[in-house]
């Protein structure tokens, strides 16, 4: 009990005693004992005064440490510790900090959850440029650990950095446009927007990123489309044209010529037809190329598939398709997309291999597939036994219409696009292709793929 609140109550009455004594009035044995009196009259006084105010600061203690769903039950009135109106103001306070409690850790939840639902990347920048923290998504773009990271180490366009220093200092706030390289390039659109007031957790600025890829794939897919499509499809439509007008002409009663026309005809509009599949099927594929995929496909299912579509062309040319595995090795790949990169090089190989001889497909599990992708990578090539392709071609092969042979390309009926459309299914499935080849001996064609990571026990299920 604080002897300076008994000492300040006892005092009126000490004083009282005081002055009889000084006078004489009173002897100091009887002063002593009315002293004595006084002071412990006091202290009983404000013994219960002292237990309700430990008891409120006991519950106040409580209070504090307790959470929105276990609150302390405040003194009751009849112990005797408080009054019937303090018992409830403080239940009425109680339950209305309870209330507000859980309003805040909802609005905080619902908060927590639309940032974490948000689509686009979102960093959150501290006045040092450092990032406080960041949403899922841009988690998933540039990976863990991204809290305390200064921004230059995740991100190291020098116009994203001007724009961010910018709107640090106090120079308003900045969208800019700018480009994350790698094995498939990607564009996207910054706002970087300086905070009002500075958050709890240092947050002064956020940096919100937009995904342009897809925009500016179309916008040069569109181009790319009319000025290839234009160039690639004059050559047929001039000879139809020239052929109908003939047999609208001086071909109108020529039964032989007639034939021969239209079987041209036929031919050139067979080939256009394909081209416009193929530069169709280009663009598809470029579209999804910035994403890869996450199914799990059984490959060697897949090239059993397209050989059995290619098979009889083989036979016409008396050529032989082997396929030399190991044991099934499961890949991340989309199983269509995959089928149309092993169609394209087998047929190839059979288009370009020396009739009677033998079109090979090796798939192994490769540690130069490892090295390559930085992971457990599947090796599979076709390998052909024809002519071969000089060493000055090979960095070209995959341009798109890009031919060693122009003639003999289009005679055969190749758009000019398939290793093309190889190179970008390839690269949305974060693969690598190498081209190998000897001039007289053949040529081999290598897709380096990732392999799933697939329990051992699933795997031998399979």
């Amino acid at each position: 009990m604080p002897w300076r609140a008994i000492a300040a109550v006892a005092a009126p009455g000490l004083l009282a005693l005081l002055v009889p004594l000084l006078s004489g009035a009173l002897s100091i044995g009887y002063a002593a004992l009315g002293a004595a009196v006084v002071v412990i009259g006091s202290g009983l006084l404000l013994h219960r005064h002292f237990l309700r105010l430990d008891a409120l600061r006991r519950y106040i203690e409580e209070l504090g440490r307790s959470s929105s769903g276990s609150m302390p039950q405040p003194p009751r009135a009849g112990s005797p510790i408080l009054s019937p109106g303090l018992e409830n103001a403080l239940a009425a306070a109680s339950a209305e900090r309870q209330r507000r409690r859980g309003e805040l850790e909802a609005l905080i939840s619902g908060n927590e959850a639309i940032l974490a639902a948000l689509p686009d990347p979102l960093v959150m920048l501290d006045e040092s440029r450092r990032i406080v923290r960041a949403n899922p998504a841009a988690i998933a773009l540039f990976g863990d650990a991204l809290a305390g990271r200064d921004l230059t180490s995740v991100l190291r366009s020098p116009k994203l950095l001007d724009a961010a220093d910018a709107v640090l200092s106090g120079d308003g706030d900045r969208i800019v446009d700018f480009t994350i390289p790698g094995p498939v390039q990607r564009t996207f659109s910054a706002q970087v927007k300086h905070l009002p007031t500075p958050a709890p957790d240092g947050t002064v600025a956020i940096l919100a990123l937009h995904d342009l890829t897809s925009v500016r794939r179309a916008e040069q897919l569109r181009a790319d489309f009319v000025a290839n499509a234009s160039h690639e499809l004059r050559t047929p439509l001039s000879s139809l044209l020239g052929f109908v007008e003939t047999l609208r002409g001086p071909a109108r009663e020529d039964e032989e010529a007639r034939q021969r026309f239209l079987a041209i005809m036929h031919e050139q509009a067979v080939r256009m037809s394909h081209l416009v599949e193929d530069l169709l099927s280009l663009s598809r594929i470029e579209m999804q190329e910035h994403t890869p995929p996450t199914e799990i496909t059984d490959l060697i299912a897949v090239l059993s598939s397209v050989i059995g579509t290619v098979d009889m062309r083989a036979k016409e040319k008396e050529m032989s398709l082997v396929i030399d595995a190991t044991d099934p090795l499961p890949v991340i790949g989309d199983g269509e997309e995959l089928a149309q990169v092993f169609q394209n090089l087998i047929d190839n190989a059979i288009k370009y291999g020396r009739a009677g001889t033998e079109v090979r497909i090796e798939v192994a599990e490769s540690e130069a597939a490892r090295r390559r992708l930085g992971r457990r990578g599947l090796a599979v090539s076709v390998i052909d036994r024809g002519e071969g392709i000089g060493r000055e071609h090979l960095p070209r092969l995959t341009e798109r219409f890009y031919r060693v042979d122009t003639a003999r390309s289009r005679q055969l009926g190749g758009t000019g696009l398939g290793l093309a459309i190889v190179k970008h299914i390839v690269n949305r499935h974060r693969g690598a292709l190498e081209i190998s080849s000897a001039e007289g001996e053949g040529s081999t064609f290598t897709v380096l793929l990732p392999l799933a990571d697939v329990p051992a026990e699933d795997a031998a299920a399979e």
